[in-house]
């Protein structure tokens, strides 16, 4: 700042007068920029003494003149001026003086820098009341970071709360969207979803929240809440046994809102390590709900909560078939006993659904097949030896071999169990191409013997015909011995052996 010789009474009472007025301008201020823009301001000294600290402290020193220069850039020229406009407003104008964020941004560092109290207090009340986008936000924490106690109202709309708040929203955003103490009509469904976009908002993007749900209480909210939309699922269904017209519209939109609460629940109890209350809730409930859908009145409708249905039990074989969820291995057994039938049984009738009409929805997309078919030979090669060929048994038994398809964990039961060492037969048969008819191609990749003479090793991969019924057939991997109508393509017929 430079100055000229000038002398002025700074105690004297100051006289109305407007921001540019030369008549009564005892000062002035030049801005100095690249521009070109106008830079000399006509100003008044019991204006800028009153209102600026700065000032006041420039134009009492013995050597000021007439004249002051400030340096300003091209980006925050107009800041000036504007922050000059303000000191000649009433302290009671200033508030509505101020037009947007990015101009209130301006002028509170200028008013910060030139100790205008009155500005900075404003464009604190105004930056704290208004909205403001991603992009202010960080300009406006830069700005206030630095300013102590007198930014604490910004400061409080964007820094973490408490962690007794948090808790507390949490829970009430669990307690709405699992509905615990009933709906809260005539907006019970809109407040139960935007409850459990809340829930899963501050279980994804706050980082407090793993600290909150740590907490008894708020786990205990959490197990009454998934109770609670169990039960009410288990309700909801079972008065399809009691209703008369089970293909209404009404019923099932009532059924599958409920089982997509179950959904809801089971997607987020991962995130909060809760995953083996929702595996064991729906253990206990299977027998219910399979006992209920698989109703003869049924057999031709509800295919929406059918495919649902599907689609939570996935999940669940696949937290515990990949080893998320520990469970004793009499649980996983009845698990895969349960379900395994259910989705064997479902699968085509939803695919013959489908290709009879083309805008048929309910069909199981091939990602949803392969990965419950993963995690189906996932868990069974974790089972006890016996289970897994209890289980293998029944998948070879039944017409159903193409879904889901167990010829993977079938081979390596084999491998595992020593079969290939123990049986002079043919000890590993699977459906080649996946053919449910008895006339069946079947591929060996085990040893075969024909008498005492053992079939050359490059012919193991060859592919047999089986005219028999392919049960008796399939029986071959637990005998030692062959059937007699066993032939191998372009070898020699294989008889008892």
């Amino acid at each position: 700042m430079q100055s000229g010789s000038f002398q002025r009474d700074l105690t004297a009472v100051a006289k109305p007068c407007s921001f540019g007025d030369k008549s009564t301008s005892d000062v002035i201020l030049r801005l100095i920029n690249g521009e070109g823009r106008p830079e000399w301001f006509c100003s008044h000294s019991s204006v800028l003494v009153s209102k600026s600290r700065f000032f006041a402290d420039q134009l009492s020193h013995p050597d000021f003149g007439s004249c002051t220069e400030i340096q300003c850039s091209d980006s925050t020229y107009d800041h000036h001026v504007n922050l000059l406009r303000l000191l000649y407003l009433p302290p009671d104008s200033l508030l509505d003086s101020l037009d947007s964020v990015h101009s209130a941004i301006g002028v509170l560092h200028l008013a910060v820098s030139f100790r205008c109290d009155d500005v900075t207090n404003c464009c604190i009340q105004y930056l704290e009341a208004v909205p403001w986008d991603d992009k202010e936000e960080e300009q406006i924490i830069k700005a206030v970071s630095k300013l102590g106690p007198i930014a604490m109202p910004i400061l409080a709309r964007i820094q973490p709360v408490d962690l007794s708040a948090t808790k507390s929203v949490f829970i009430s955003a669990v307690r709405f969207a699992t509905s615990i103490g009933g709906s809260c009509p005539p907006f019970g469904d809109e407040l139960k979803t935007s409850a459990q976009e809340q829930v899963e908002f501050m279980l994804g993007g706050d980082e407090e929240t793993p600290l909150v749900t740590a907490e008894d209480e708020v786990k205990s909210v959490i197990k009454l809440g998934l109770t609670e939309v169990c039960s009410l699922f288990e309700n909801e269904l079972s008065s399809l046994l009691v209703v008369s017209d089970t293909t209404a519209e009404t019923v099932e939109n009532r059924i599958l809102q409920s089982l997509s609460d179950v959904e809801w629940m089971c997607n987020i109890l991962p995130k909060m390590d809760l995953m083996k209350d929702f595996v064991c809730s729906w253990g206990d409930m299977s027998g219910k709900v399979l006992g209920i859908i698989e109703d003869k009145k049924l057999d031709n409708a509800m295919w929406g909560m059918k495919l649902k249905l599907i689609e939570v039990t996935g999940k669940v074989l696949e937290a515990v078939g990949y080893g998320n969820v520990i469970l004793p291995a009499p649980c996983r057994v009845q698990l895969l006993k349960t379900w395994l039938p259910y989705i064997r049984k479902i699968k085509p009738l939803l695919d013959a659904e489908s290709n009879k009409y083309t805008d048929f929805p309910y069909k199981m997309d091939e990602e949803l097949c392969q990965s419950i078919e993963g995690a189906i030979v996932s868990l069974v090669l974790a089972l006890p030896s016996n289970d897994q060929a209890d289980i293998l048994s029944d998948w070879m038994e039944t017409k159903q071999v193409k879904y889901p398809d167990l010829s993977e964990a079938f081979e390596v039961w084999c491998y595992r169990t020593n079969t290939l060492d123990s049986f002079h037969c043919v000890i590993l048969l699977y459906p080649y191409n996946r053919l449910s008819e008895p006339d069946a191609l079947l591929r060996c990749t085990g040893h075969i013997c024909a008498g005492d003479r053992e079939v050359p090793r490059h012919a193991q991969r060859h592919v047999f015909r089986i005219s028999a019924d392919r049960r008796a057939a399939m029986g071959c991997f637990s005998t030692t011995k062959f059937h007699s109508n066993l032939t191998i393509e372009g070898q020699a017929q294989v008889g008892s052996g």
